[in-house]
């Protein structure tokens, strides 16, 4: 089952990184990564072509209380989002019904890609997460053609759970994986539902 989540004043830090919850005089840093194009694309999203875009989704963000700002502590700018959200196919996933769980999901500058921030803020999360949170799981999924945010999620420990065929908010469908990754302070014994699109020897 989803785990309740919310931010609330929470802040991470890491060697390079703050996280915290997004904040109006965001907007700017927002949208100058947000609207470069090819950054929202590779997470499904189309880049933003106006503030007023990025203004509606700040605003969003600020009242659900779910997703991270990435700040670079060396110059203070927003680089990116890191997202505690609700997975999908709740009713239908049994294997999750005894336990709690989200899925994380994440964007970043372009200018800042390869740098190893992303890995970074992730593992920073899913520190908290199960060892403050106390959560049993985690879910983290990728378009096929996103390599960069494969690779993030296998150096963050996660592993591949599910092939599926994944809708982008663009109105395109597209091949794509889901990864779990379980607390590994706890004795989570799974059993799958659906094995037609389970991967990664989830299914033995």
């Amino acid at each position: 089952m989803n785990a309740p989540f919310s931010i609330g004043g929470l802040r991470l830090e890491t060697d390079r990184l703050l996280l915290r919850a997004f904040a109006q005089d965001d907007l700017e840093d927002f949208f100058a990564y947000a609207s470069v194009e090819g950054v929202g694309e590779m997470a499904g999203w189309p880049h933003h072509e106006s503030r007023e875009v990025t203004q509606r989704i700040l605003d969003s963000f600020i009242a659900e209380d779910k997703v991270f700002a990435l700040c670079l502590k060396e110059t203070g700018k927003v680089i990116g989002s890191l997202g505690v959200e609700k997975y999908g196919l709740e009713d239908k996933l049994s294997e999750f019904f005894p336990y709690k769980g989200r899925e994380i999901g994440y964007v970043l500058s372009k200018a800042h890609w390869g740098k190893g921030l992303m890995p970074e803020g992730v593992k920073a999360v899913i520190d908290y997460l199960f060892n403050v949170a106390d959560l049993d799981f985690l879910t983290c999924g990728y378009y096929a053609f996103n390599r960069q945010s494969r690779r993030v999620q296998e150096k963050c420990g996660f592993r591949p759970y599910r092939r599926l065929t994944m809708d982008t908010r663009m109105g395109t469908k597209e091949e794509g994986y889901l990864n779990l990754l379980v607390n590994p302070r706890k004795d989570i014994r799974l059993m799958f539902s659906h094995p037609e699109t389970l991967v990664g020897g989830w299914e033995d």
